[in-house]
């Protein structure tokens, strides 16, 4: 998590933004590789194994983060208890799956940003006009193509990696992009995304992912501690805690001193 790779990430938004923003057909060649004018659909759509490695993916992603996922409840329920796992990797990996899968991705572009997907614009059989990635004016209503909702949560993995132990980072980083590139590829076999869509999923989510590990971990004025994560859940779930033994506690305090007992 360099400045180096930050200058690449901008740097491939740049171009691809640019190009496909002068030549929109470009996403159209490419989702055609895909595409059966004979059967006028997506084959591989209806693969089983195909289906399979889509769902898998997301399973392996969401994987990478339920142990935080778990810990973050268990504190919340039991605040006087110490995190299972390290403050800054929650927030980390909780925050950045949020933001780039999530808020940014499903609840901002796919919900207000019109582009039809593959499979439903003219040119692949469906009714819908086509339009290039920077027009957010397209006929979709709902769960659109811009951009690759999928496709972030599979990039998303670089997040994990970025806290392995250094002797395996570049490995660590390498097999996420492999995993972000497979999985978003498949998308677009299914039609359900152009280039662009899967393109912008991978360098919003590094961005964010590069940006929240710089505020957690790297840059003196904001880094975050271990320890500072743990005592602001325990200030947050102390009160509802402390709530929950007072009617409950008095609850089993009357039972244990009734006649029945």
């Amino acid at each position: 998590m360099n400045r180096t790779g930050l200058f690449i990430a901008l740097s491939l938004a740049l171009v691809i933004g640019v190009l496909f923003g002068v030549y929109p057909e470009l996403d159209l060649k490419l989702a055609a590789l895909f595409y059966d004018p004979h059967t006028r659909s997506f084959p591989l759509k209806l693969d089983g194994y195909a289906a399979f490695a889509r769902d898998a993916a997301m399973w392996i992603a969401w994987g990478l983060a339920l142990p935080s996922i778990v810990a973050l409840v268990v504190k919340l329920i039991r605040p006087d208890r110490p995190l299972l796992i390290k403050g800054r990797t929650i927030a980390f990996l909780l925050l950045t799956l949020s933001l780039s899968a999530i808020v940014i991705t499903n609840l901002t572009f796919k919900s207000y940003w019109g582009r039809p997907r593959p499979v439903v614009v003219t040119e692949f059989g469906g009714d819908m006009q086509f339009v290039p990635w920077w027009d957010p004016r397209g006929g979709c209503g709902r769960n659109c193509s811009f951009f690759s909702g999928e496709g972030a949560t599979a990039f998303w993995t670089l997040a994990p990696a970025a806290l392995a132990p250094p002797a395996i980072r570049p490995v660590a980083y390498g097999a996420a992009v492999l995993f972000g590139l497979t999985t978003s590829v498949l998308r677009m076999a299914f039609g359900g995304h152009f280039f662009t869509d899967i393109a912008a999923a991978g360098l919003v989510t590094f961005i964010v992912i590069w940006l929240l590990h710089g505020y957690i971990y790297r840059w003196p004025s904001t880094r975050l501690t271990d320890e500072g994560v743990d005592a602001a859940l325990t200030r947050f779930a102390m009160p509802g805690f402390r709530l929950r033994r007072r009617l409950f506690g008095g609850r089993r305090r009357e039972a244990d001193t009734s006649p029945a007992a």
